[in-house]
């Protein structure tokens, strides 16, 4: 599905962030994305997400090398991944379920196919009561929950989350685990990047380990 071959990345005349990257995500997988603050964790989710090029090196996603791919394309292979942000990146003037259901608007599907779902992924996440409410008047991990939701319901071929249970308690925090392994079960690929040690050790996955922008993979 992925594959990064002695990527680089700086920014302006700076050292390099991300050195010497070459790792391959396959169709299906799930791996924790850790490392300390600094170390480039964000910068590989932008890589993966499209929003940032590399300085150097080769990076193929969906069968496309990014170097050659034009512009117009790009919103056609982001469509095929949900991400969630730390900064969540709600749309403070549409409502819980609106937010949610953006992906699928921008989509052209009915809301007649997809109303059912968003309200049972809401559930999921334990926000049905506030299906009608604006971020605004969320807390922090409500926002959280609501972003993970979005970044769901188009059910992505790949699943970015950075540092998706932040703001949750742990019961929420074991319960968006459990999302996220059964949407792994189902076929999407998983990439979590936490700081949350207990959070990984609840489950026996893959690890990419960042240390000052050098990548070392556990199986």
């Amino acid at each position: 599905m992925i594959r990064f071959d002695n990527v680089g990345v700086r920014y302006g005349m700076g050292e390099e962030v991300l050195k010497d990257l070459s790792f391959a995500i396959e169709p299906g997988s799930f791996q924790f994305l850790t490392g300390p603050s600094g170390a480039g964790k964000t910068s590989l989710l932008r890589l993966l997400f499209l929003s940032l090029k590399p300085t150097r090196g080769l990076i193929n996603i969906f069968g496309e090398d990014t170097a050659t791919l034009a512009a117009r394309d790009l919103p056609a292979l982001r469509r095929r991944i949900g991400i969630v942000f730390q900064d969540f990146r709600l749309l403070d003037h549409l409502t819980l379920y609106e937010n949610v259901a953006l992906p699928l608007r921008v989509r052209g599907k009915e809301e007649a196919g997809y109303r059912r779902d968003v309200i049972d992924l809401l559930k999921w996440v334990g926000l049905t009561e506030r299906i009608d409410a604006f971020p605004s008047v969320l807390s922090g991990g409500e926002q959280q929950r609501v972003a993970v939701a979005r970044a769901l319901i188009d059910q992505p071929e790949l699943l970015l989350a950075d540092e998706p249970t932040g703001n949750l308690d742990p019961t929420l925090a074991r319960r968006l685990l459990r999302l996220f392994i059964e949407l792994n079960r189902n076929g999407t690929s998983v990439v979590i990047a936490t700081h949350d040690l207990n959070l990984m050790d609840q489950y026996d996955a893959r690890r990419l380990v960042l240390n000052e922008g050098r990548l070392q993979v556990y199986e």
